[in-house]
């Protein structure tokens, strides 16, 4: 999983514009106010992440109990769906 910072590096590397327009009207971000929003945005994504890795290890953990239990592949996708691909 990546780190706070490395995520930042990488939205900084995307070259987000400074400027947003707010009814009809076009302002500029101060740095102060864009190292902010980065810094937000970096910590939304990294707690997405950490969710769906939990997420991950829960479901890993169930579907290593059901092999235990002896269930089958088929039983295991039955009781516990593969999750689908995120729309984009």
């Amino acid at each position: 999983m990546k780190t706070l910072q490395e995520i930042k590096a990488e939205l900084l590397a995307e070259n987000h514009s400074r400027q947003y327009e707010l009814n009809g009207e076009v302002f500029n971000l101060t740095d102060g106010e864009f190292n902010e929003a980065i810094a937000n945005k970096a910590e939304m994504i990294l707690a997405q992440e950490q969710y769906a890795a939990e997420k991950e290890a829960i479901r890993q953990a169930k579907i290593s109990a059901y092999q235990k239990l002896g269930l089958t592949e088929a039983e295991i996708e039955a009781l516990l769906p593969s999750p689908k691909p995120a729309e984009e």
